[in-house]
């Protein structure tokens, strides 16, 4: 029998996941932050271990047993981050067998992704794009976030409203409901208050402010509704990128989209898919429900020359039942879904 490992690591939670050629899983890991970035390399080293050491001991078998596998680690950005992550990998002891080592947006893409292939779409605290077509071809955005353009993640939706009741402030723009919600919120006396605070950190307004600013378009403000249609343009303008870099227009794929900034719905939704299908019409939005970590085992599989596609639907529900997740992936039919 031979097996197969996944690793997702994150910089808020890390996971290992193991499972047979039958595509039953059988052990897993979890801990905390796992990323170098996080926590320096020798302490990411050890969460790698600890994760994997949890999977094997639960699935009970050694590390001779592994056939293939892979990895998705955030922090893993650049060429240059390459040498660290291989020598961290390295270390596990699982001496030849073969993996395939990606950020860890690719793992999500894999797990959410129909065909194993197409965009992710991450939008959380911010933002990040990736992409992979039937080649193993990847494209990308830089994934840093308003530092070089790239914006629809729950920071920078409320980086935008501030910036819009600064606006109406200074009469630059027009009047909006957000001013007295994001006063609120603060707990300011008023908006130069507010202002001042912020510019002096008395205040803080932090990405988990973002669902606040759902709301206020929710009830039909018309600054709040742009900021969030704008986030879906940005979001989608993501990933027209990536699709542009993979020539993917003419396909049809998934887009999953990762990330509980989603939750907002149709107000997101609708300029994110409108956005990208202008550029490719087959393009399918797909939310991820299933764990990314499955996406380590289908590329561990793929490193080992397995055709993974017919044993998806049983990892997916495997993984399910071992995780307590709800592994399946629904295609938006319409927006607001």
């Amino acid at each position: 029998m031979h097996y197969f490992l996944g690793v997702d690591i994150g910089n808020t939670k890390s996971h290992a996941l193991i499972a047979d050629e039958q595509g039953c899983c059988i052990g897993a890991g979890t801990a905390g932050p796992g990323s170098w970035e996080a926590l320096g390399w020798e302490r990411a080293q050890q969460v790698l271990h600890d994760i994997v050491d949890q999977a094997l001991a639960r699935a009970g078998i050694t590390r001779a047993a592994i056939a293939g596998a892979g990895f998705g680690y955030a922090g893993y950005d650049w060429p240059e981050d390459r040498p660290g992550h291989d020598a961290m990998i390295t270390s596990l002891g699982l001496n030849d067998t073969p993996f395939i080592l990606g950020n860890d947006t690719l793992v999500g893409l894999v797990a959410g992704a129909a065909d194993g292939w197409g965009v992710v779409i991450v939008a959380g605290t911010s933002n990040n794009c990736r992409g992979r077509d039937r080649h193993g071809r990847e494209g990308r955005v830089t994934g840093m976030g308003s530092w070089f353009g790239e914006f629809g993640g729950a920071a920078e939706i409320v980086s935008r409203a501030i910036q819009a009741v600064a606006a109406a402030w200074t009469r630059r723009g027009p009047h909006t409901a957000l001013s007295a919600a994001l006063v609120r919120q603060a707990g300011a006396a008023d908006v130069p208050d507010l202002l001042a605070g912020l510019v002096r950190d008395r205040y803080a307004l932090t990405a988990a402010t973002a669902p606040l600013i759902f709301e206020i378009a929710g009830g039909g403000d018309p600054v709040a509704r742009e900021i969030i249609s704008w986030a879906g343009m940005e979001l989608g303008s993501l990933a027209v990128g990536v699709i542009r870099q993979l020539d993917l227009a003419g396909e049809s794929f998934d887009v999953v989209l990762s990330g509980s900034t989603y939750r907002g719905g149709s107000l997101l939704l609708e300029p994110l898919r409108d956005t990208i299908q202008a550029v490719a019409p087959g393009a399918r939005l797909v939310k991820l429900q299933a764990p990314p970590v499955v996406g380590g085992v289908l590329l561990g599989m793929e490193a080992a020359g397995i055709d993974a596609a017919p044993l998806r639907g049983r990892l997916l529900e495997s993984a399910g039942e071992l995780l307590g997740s709800h592994s399946r992936n629904s295609v938006i039919e319409e927006a607001g879904q």
